[in-house]
C-alpha cells in the first residue's frame, strides 16, 4: 500500500488535566505485565511460565493497565477521525479496541514490532473479522520528564531485525511535549527504546474495521 503520510501529529493537543486524570486514575487500577504476539491473543488466559517470561522480555519488557472508559475515548477519537482525514489515508474503520496504558520504567522498552495482524481477529466478539488499522499513542508525560524511550518509526515493509540501515528511521520528536497524539497506520513499524532515567507514561489505542481489499 503506498501512502504518502507515515504518521499525522497534534503537538500538546490534550490538556495536562486530562493526561493526569488518565495518569492517576490508570494507577489505581490493576496493573498487568505487558505482552506481545505469540503470548497474548494466542495463549488467551494460560498464565506464561519462567522460560516464556524471559523469551517475551527480550521483546518487551513495560507494565499496563487496561481502560475502557467512555470520557478517555471521546477525548480521543476525534483527533482519529482528523488524522486519517488529513492525512490523507481515509480507513474505514468501527470502533477502538480497549485503551492500552503503558508505563515505560528504567531500562523498560518495546523493540520493533507493528500493531496490525496478518489475520484477523478470530475469537467471537466485536473484534472478530477485524484488523487492527489505525494506531494512536498519546504522550502523558512531558519528554523533560525522562531520558530515553524515544518512540521510532522504520517505513519499510518488513521487520527492522532483518535488514539494519537506520537511514530509513525516524526518530519521532513531535511527541515529546506532554498531550501529544502520534496517529500512525497499525501496519507501520515502530520501537520505544530503553528508558534511562524517569518514567514515561502513554496511552496507546488501536482502531479496528473489515480488512483491507
Amino acid at each position: 500500500m503506498n501512502i504518502s503520510n507515515y504518521y499525522w501529529y497534534f503537538s500538546g493537543a490534550l490538556t495536562p488535566k486530562f493526561c493526569d486524570d488518565v495518569i492517576a486514575y490508570a494507577n489505581s487500577q490493576k496493573e498487568v505485565m505487558a505482552l506481545t504476539g505469540g503470548y497474548g491473543r494466542e495463549k488467551g488466559n494460560k498464565p506464561l511460565n519462567k522460560e516464556e517470561i524471559k523469551d517475551l522480555k527480550k521483546k518487551r519488557n513495560s507494565d499496563l493497565v487496561w481502560l475502557n472508559d467512555t470520557w478517555i475515548y471521546k477525548e480521543l477519537h476525534p483527533y482519529v477521525h482528523e488524522a486519517n482525514r488529513r492525512a490523507g489515508w481515509n480507513f474505514d474503520w468501527e470502533r477502538s479496541e480497549s485503551c492500552q496504558f503503558t508505563k515505560y520504567k528504567l531500562n523498560q522498552y518495546y523493540d520493533w514490532h507493528c500493531d496490525s495482524w496478518d489475520k484477523p481477529y478470530e475469537k467471537e466478539g466485536p473484534e472478530k473479522g477485524k484488523i487492527r488499522k489505525l494506531s494512536m499513542t498519546c504522550q502523558l508525560t512531558d519528554g523533560s520528564e525522562y531520558q530515553g524511550g524515544e518512540l521510532e518509526f522504520d517505513f519499510r515493509n518488513y521487520d527492522p531485525h532483518m535488514r539494519d540501515e537506520s537511514k530509513h528511521r525516524i526518530q519521532c520528536k513531535e511527541i515529546l511535549p506532554k498531550g501529544s497524539i502520534i496517529v500512525f497506520p497499525s501496519f507501520v513499524w515502530h520501537r520505544v527504546k530503553p528508558v534511562t532515567s524517569g518514567v514515561r507514561y502513554s496511552l496507546v489505542v488501536w482502531n479496528i474495521g473489515s480488512p483491507f481489499k
